[in-house]
């Protein structure tokens, strides 16, 4: 099963059917995407099913719906166990960025952590899961595909947030600042935290 935000809202792709309560069920191969995400703004819907028959081919199939935006992200920690955290958009957020060229994903989300944070010294640790959700530019709808990375630094230095990025703050947060910044967060941040 994956999980593909809009918003706080999931559109979750499966196999199984279930009975609709706060949900809607739609046939992967046949639906309107600008319709689920119409779906998805009414207060009474939770999320939105996508059934497929082939496990294996359920988010390859989601993923030609829309055009794909490829990021590649950090969950970064430093010697005191802390995460650092970046303030955009009125909300709190794990720094990420699109991909540049040729550049391989690792490479991607090592720059896109430095430029949002003015941190440096960044060893990657290991990947983590993947997050899709959708959002809206210029009037069109894309998916954006991010890479998450588990990494760490030694960086004890002032911290640069990126403003013509719209990040306002930069803060290594301990675990009880990470538990409240997470109630003005995102839900694909708050299941990778």
């Amino acid at each position: 099963m994956y999980k593909i935000f809009v918003g706080d809202k999931p559109i979750i792709l499966t196999t199984k059917v279930e009975q609709e309560t706060d949900f809607k069920n739609y046939l992967l191969d046949t639906v309107s995407i600008g319709k689920v995400i119409k779906e998805l703004q009414k207060k009474n819907i939770q999320s939105v099913r996508l059934i497929g028959r082939e496990k294996e081919l359920l988010l390859k199939k989601f993923l030609k719906l829309l055009p794909n935006v490829v990021a590649g992200g950090g969950k970064v920690y430093n010697d005191n166990g802390d995460v650092l955290f970046i303030y955009r958009n009125n909300k709190w957020d794990l720094p990420k960025g699109k991909a540049e060229g040729k550049e391989t994903i690792d490479k991607t989300a090592v720059r896109e952590v430095e430029e949002e944070t003015g941190i440096n010294g960044i060893s990657i640790i290991k990947p983590l899961e993947m997050t899709y959700h959708i959002f809206k530019r210029n009037g069109k709808h894309k998916i954006k595909v991010t890479y998450w990375f588990e990494m760490h630094s030694n960086y004890d230095g002032p911290l640069l947030p990126q403003e013509d990025e719209g990040i306002t703050e930069v803060a290594w947060l301990n675990k009880a600042q990470i538990k409240e910044a997470l109630n003005n967060s995102y839900a694909n941040i708050r299941g990778l935290v």
